[in-house]
């Protein structure tokens, strides 16, 4: 059962969503500072409570006139408007304008000045000779005077009209109509032909019709193939075929996407080639108006080809200026739920107007309930779906050059028709206000967003073929040709039900999704394997540390042991220089026998001394690895002088008589040098080194 009132819907009932939504002005305005070069800045709600947004650069102005929605109840509180047209003269140039929604610049080019301006129809009259001048003053103001050029030479001004000609001079019957090319200096008057919102809602449904006689699986759940008793397609029934094929053509829908993407690449061109004005507009300014602007922004700007810049662009052409969501899905209105301060109705867009030529006063709009007409019209109709299509066709066409997928737009149609989320229902800015939907239903941006970041840059939304990198001829500028906008049936969402398989992605896609999904785990495992590498890498590193450490103490002990063992070839040398003997034991003792006079040996019988022997042992290399040293110094029957046969060897100071200068000095001189010795041999026992320690070099 279709809910009744607003508050119904699910969005409302749901309670607090986890996918938090902030105030969608504070985006609009973030976006305008990027319009305007001020991409630096960050708007905030305090900024919005005090006023304090309204910038300016050399050209255009941010004007805040319509915070309280007085202006015009369908427009944005903020609006860019020429910077030297003042807010009183916008009020007047509001009166000429359908629904008070005067011109007010959607995107320009702060380089080159250029304008991509939106409104609503003139309200010239039954003889189409109304005029306003300053509607003339606002739409000239729209046109810069050209960059680099000298004098007051001023850019081209092409007004495009997305109605057939034969509508706008309809509606002028009832008031409205469209501009004279006389009225408007340097302008040019263009008929896009684009339908109404009826044919677009019949056009959709005959093609639905198509698409459930001729699916694998239709709404009854029979096959296609044995529709009517027979195979539609089979035993060479080329009648049944052409018949189908005609079908989907009379459904008129791709004759219509045609449409609108002609008229958004013929703007496209008009303002990134010429740098020209151009002012689009159709009844109400709310409908293919904001087809044909977001679309050609889309075209011009690679912002918008991004994921944050596709919710910059469908926030602001969309939501903020006016497109009755809420109607043309067919969900409850504010007017319809009542216990609203304000009865907040919209007339239907069929063109109809009141007999007052809609001039009624800044904000006041004509309820519904006043026309019996209106109350039984139908008001839904696909736009938004259309224009949704319309992307999908440029995405077929440069894959490159967008950053999301197909299914990331099948997604967000499917969560503006669920009601799960605030973003898309009310028909205006003001009456979500009113609703308070930013504060009590969740966000789908923040839902979609949240889906991205569970499974990165391997998720179904990210479009695996952009490169942002692939240089374009004009500036970042989509220009399709009139031959390539030849669209196709978008298969992700038409087919979806009808021909599930063949609604997949084609199998390039399939297979490079697989493939990057594979990328993806190989780099997390490289990125595994290069924290081992660099933990291996650092443990390594300190080895070799602790390596070079050991080898300089192996090196220093090597140069200690080579120095002992200098000094322990020193001291045999000084040793067998006295005439003593050096033996070496096989167990590590080291024996010095010290001789007596030979010539007084004859005496030693007659004699005998007592045998003096001197010991200096050091425990053995079995009770200690330690080099050990052992000197024993015998001496057998030793005359009275035993040291005469060294003192004449060695002492200089000898006579050549054999007399001693200093008889004395024998015994001191022999001393010190058994003193050295001692010291030598004590330094030398105390080193305690292993005799296997050291490896041969």
């Amino acid at each position: 059962m279709k809910p009744a009132r607003i508050w119904d819907l699910y969005a409302f009932q749901c309670g607090p969503s986890k996918y938090s939504n902030t105030d969608p002005k504070v985006r609009l305005l973030n976006e305008y500072f990027r319009l305007l070069g001020k991409g630096s800045l960050h708007a905030s709600m305090s900024m919005i409570e005090d006023g304090s947004f309204t910038l300016s650069n050399e050209f255009w102005r941010i004007t805040k006139i319509n915070s309280s929605y007085t202006l015009c109840q369908t427009y944005p509180f903020a609006l860019v408007v020429p910077k030297h047209f003042s807010d009183e003269e916008m009020l007047q140039a509001s009166t000429f304008r359908a629904r008070c929604r005067l011109p007010v610049v959607s995107w320009c080019n702060p380089g080159t000045g250029a304008v991509l301006a939106r409104s609503s129809q003139p309200l010239v009259g039954l003889m189409m000779n109304m005029r306003s001048n300053t509607d003339e003053k606002l739409v000239a103001a729209l046109c810069s005077n050209l960059a680099g050029v000298r004098g007051s030479s001023r850019r081209k001004l092409y007004i495009a009209d997305a109605r057939p000609r034969k509508n706008a001079l309809a509606n002028g019957a009832m008031g409205g109509g469209s501009e004279s090319s006389s009225n408007y200096f340097q302008s040019e008057i263009v008929f896009f032909g684009i339908d109404n919102i009826h044919a677009m809602r019949e056009s959709l449904t005959r093609l639905r019709e198509y698409l459930d006689t001729h699916g694998e699986k239709s709404s009854d759940g029979m096959s296609s193939f044995l529709r009517h008793g027979g195979w539609t397609w089979g035993g060479g029934n080329l009648s049944s075929m052409s018949a189908s094929v005609s079908t989907l053509g009379d459904s008129g829908w791709l004759i219509h996407v045609q449409s609108v993407l002609a008229g958004s690449a013929w703007i496209a061109a008009r303002v990134a080639l010429e740098k020209a004005t151009v002012l689009v507009h159709c009844s109400d300014g709310w409908d293919r108006t904001t087809q044909l602007v977001s679309l050609a922004s889309l075209l011009l700007d690679p912002y918008y080809r991004t994921f944050v810049g596709f919710q910059a662009l469908v926030e602001k052409d969309w939501l903020a200026f006016g497109h009755p969501f809420s109607d043309r899905s067919g969900m409850p209105t504010i007017s319809g739920s009542g216990n609203m301060p304000y009865e907040l109705s919209r007339q239907s867009s069929t063109g109809s107007f009141s007999s007052s030529p809609m001039r009624q006063s800044s904000g006041a709009f004509i309820s519904q309930a006043s026309s019996p007409h209106a109350q039984t019209s139908n008001n839904c109709s696909p736009i938004f779906l259309q224009w949704v299509d319309c992307v999908s066709q440029l995405l077929r066409m440069y894959p490159f050059a967008f950053e999301f997928s197909s299914a990331f737009l099948v997604d967000l149609l499917d969560c503006m028709l669920s009601c799960r989320f605030g973003n898309f229902l009310c028909n205006c800015e003001k009456e979500r206000q009113q609703c308070a939907v930013s504060e009590v239903c969740g966000c789908l941006w923040a839902y979609l967003a949240d889906l991205r970041a569970s499974e990165g840059g391997s998720h179904v939304h990210y479009n695996l073929f952009y490169d942002p990198t692939i240089p374009t001829k004009h500036d970042g500028a989509l220009l399709p040709p009139a031959a390539a906008l030849a669209p196709t049936l978008w298969p992700q969402f038409h087919l979806r039900w009808a021909c599930p398989k063949e609604s997949q992605a084609g199998e390039l896609e399939v297979r490079c999704r697989k493939m990057a999904i594979q990328l993806s785990e190989m780099q997390k495992d490289k990125e595994i394997a290069e924290r081992k590498a660099q933990e291996v890498t650092a443990a390594m590193e300190s080895l070799k540390l602790e390596l070079q450490n050991e080898k300089q103490l192996s090196i220093s002990a090597r140069n200690v042991a080579k120095s002992a063992s200098k000094e322990c070839e020193a001291i045999k040398r000084a040793i067998q220089s006295l005439g003593c003997k050096v033996q070496v034991s096989s167990n590590g003792y080291c024996t010095v026998d010290i001789d007596g006079d030979p010539m007084k040996k004859s005496n030693q019988k007659s004699h005998p001394a007592s045998r003096r022997t001197s010991h200096r042992s050091l425990p053995s290399a079995s009770e200690e690895n330690d080099l050990s040293l052992s000197i024993t110094v015998t001496a057998d029957d030793v005359p009275s002088n035993p040291l005469s046969h060294i003192c004449e060897a060695l002492c200089p100071l000898r006579t050549r008589d054999g007399g001693c200068r200093w008889p004395d000095a024998g015994c001191a001189h022999l001393g010190s040098q058994f003193i050295g010795m001692k010291a030598n041999f004590e330094a030398f026992d105390q080193l305690s080194i292993y005799d296997g320690y050291f490896k041969p070099e």
